[in-house]
């Protein structure tokens, strides 16, 4: 009786190959993966860097329209932020790149290039000012 009892208990483990099946499998599993996750958080990194630019280029047109201003003139954060301006708070970069301004006939611009090219590639041919 010992010798079924004993029997039964060998059949319900796993044994080392099923295990290591299933690591391999998991580690399939994580090498398709993690390429992946890492390409789309940087892409929705890079999108919510190009909305930032084009809020600061939003928010520049329309302080050119108020202030009458030419396309020469440059106009400075505390001229676009805050509670009565164009933007309630300054934009920051998801990847830590800094924002520069630019005149007004210049659009603004991400100090991590890849972002400013994926802006520039969305604006259609300037700012119209």
């Amino acid at each position: 009786m010992f010798h079924l009892i004993r029997k039964a208990r060998a059949e319900r483990g796993f044994t080392l190959v099923e295990i290591m099946i299933v690591v391999l499998i998991i580690g399939i599993l994580l090498a398709i993966a993690v390429p992946n996750f890492v390409r789309a958080r940087e892409s929705s990194r890079t999108k919510a860097c190009v909305a930032n630019l084009k809020q600061i280029e939003a928010a520049k047109e329309q302080w050119a329209m108020d202030t009458r201003a030419g396309s020469d003139a440059t106009p400075n954060w505390s001229d676009l932020v805050g509670p009565n301006n164009y933007m309630k708070a300054q934009p920051v970069c998801p990847s830590g790149g800094n924002y520069s301004i630019g005149n007004v006939a210049t659009p603004p611009s991400c100090s991590i290039s890849a972002h400013t090219q994926a802006f520039s590639g969305t604006q259609g041919g300037g700012s119209g000012t």
